[in-house]
């Protein structure tokens, strides 16, 4: 059998403040909190390329801050760190790989009581990761030897002026003014078939976000919006904080976009700017620009948690 060629992505292990000098001891708590989660996130790493030592592949490490050009090559892509490191990978991926996302330092719920009252302690969510240490070996193994197979997650096309990003979103997309404290303006309408499929909708607020199924759980579900099935197709709009002289488009303030559909929208500021899965990609916009939203978009193949497929 040939060897499996496997690319480990890596959330960076940033050092954190030195403790010598600190006097406050709630300052000295806080670090030491912060320099366990650093050593607990470095020895994942060494755990899981410890038990790649034991297996019948080849692989290879790269930091996410060194991840710049298309993966490619690879029968699998194992993500250590939480969510932002899987999202980091699937920018660079297409429909042809799956990813393994490992929670690295996953939450622990009596130490967040513990704490509660100085910090919050809370860790990493790692609501899309299959795999903690604990179980890192074994999911494995199921996927070496075709016993577990990806999930497909539905991810975002977005078109400027028609030209297509490069950037799919797994979660969610935002556009808003640059600064936050600024009006947003824009109007957008549904459409399907190339037909306009609801009334056109003028907004001033401060932005709107469009998430997909497994985007849905995070900003939108905090904002006021749903929970998808996480295999869902459609996508969930919501217009951030919309100034409204009346109630009468207030109901199409937040809604669904099939998966048939598309939604269309034009920018009315001098400036803009397009977030994909974060703060981590952005794309600039300016005032005319037409932004085009869908699901028909190379899916991501990732290995999910058993209870989001219950």
């Amino acid at each position: 059998m040939a060897r499996r060629r496997l690319l480990m992505l890596l959330k960076p292990f940033d050092l954190f403040p030195s403790q010598h000098h600190v006097t406050n001891p709630k300052t000295s708590q806080v670090l030491s909190y912060l320099d366990n989660r650093r050593k607990v996130h470095k020895d994942a790493i060494h755990f899981c390329q410890n038990i790649l030592r034991q297996k019948h592949v080849d692989w290879e490490t790269v930091f996410r801050s060194n991840l710049s050009q298309p993966i490619r090559d690879v029968d699998l892509v194992v993500t250590v760190g939480g969510d932002g490191t899987l999202l980091q990978a699937s920018h660079f991926m297409n429909d042809s790989i799956p990813v393994l996302g490992v929670n690295s330092d996953p939450t622990q719920a009596l130490e967040v009581e513990e704490f509660s009252e100085e910090f919050d302690a809370t860790r990493s969510t790692g609501y899309l990761c299959a795999a903690t240490v604990s179980s890192f070996e074994l999911m494995l193994d199921n996927i070496l030897e075709g016993r577990t197979v990806p999930s497909k997650l539905s991810r975002m096309s977005i078109c400027v002026n028609s030209k297509l990003l490069s950037t799919y979103a797994v979660n969610d997309v935002l556009i808003a003014h640059p600064c936050p404290a600024t009006v947003s303006r824009f109007s957008f309408r549904i459409r399907k078939d190339s037909h306009p499929f609801s009334t056109l909708v003028n907004c001033r607020s401060s932005g709107l976000r469009v998430s997909t199924a497994a985007g849905s759980t995070a900003a939108m579900l905090s904002a006021g919006g749903f929970a998808m099935p996480i295999l869902s197709k459609d996508l969930q709009y919501m217009v951030r904080e919309p100034i409204l002289p009346g109630a009468a488009n207030s109901s199409l303030m937040h809604g669904v976009v099939k998966s048939d559909e598309s939604m269309d929208n034009v920018w009315y500021c001098k400036e803009g700017l397009i977030y994909v899965d974060g703060s981590h990609v952005v794309y600039s916009i300016q005032h005319g620009d037409t932004i085009k939203l869908s699901s028909r978009a190379p899916v991501l193949k990732v290995f999910l948690p058993n209870h989001l497929l219950s």
